[in-house]
């Protein structure tokens, strides 16, 4: 899995994306930039609305737990996940079910 960390990158995302939300994260879903190749690619977004440093760090290490579980990202598609105040202290399975949902949001797109 190749993360996303240019802000640069990320600041596209923003502009030209789709929106899936689930009160546990918020995706933005864009399609990868040409010339850059096809492999998808994922940011990790936690503001401090989450909470403190530490609180930010766990909930961006719970979804990317739910991104290796889940099969993301998908060939061709950047996506940020932005995690929700919830997102760190959800239960496993939750968290499971919230990516569950937007892959099948993401494979209907297709």
């Amino acid at each position: 899995m190749s993360t996303i960390k240019s802000s640069r990158e990320i600041d596209s995302i923003f502009r030209d994306s789709q929106r899936v939300a689930h009160p546990l994260v918020i995706a933005l879903i864009a399609s990868t930039p040409e010339g850059r190749g096809l492999e998808g690619r994922v940011a990790f977004i936690a503001g401090r609305r989450v909470g403190n440093a530490v609180a930010r760090n766990r909930a961006k290490r719970v979804m990317r737990a739910a991104v290796s579980r889940a099969g993301l990202p998908f060939q061709g598609l950047d996506i940020a996940l932005i995690a929700t105040a919830q997102t760190g202290s959800a239960p496993s399975d939750e968290i499971d079910r919230a990516f569950a949902r937007l892959t099948s949001h993401l494979e209907a797109g297709r």
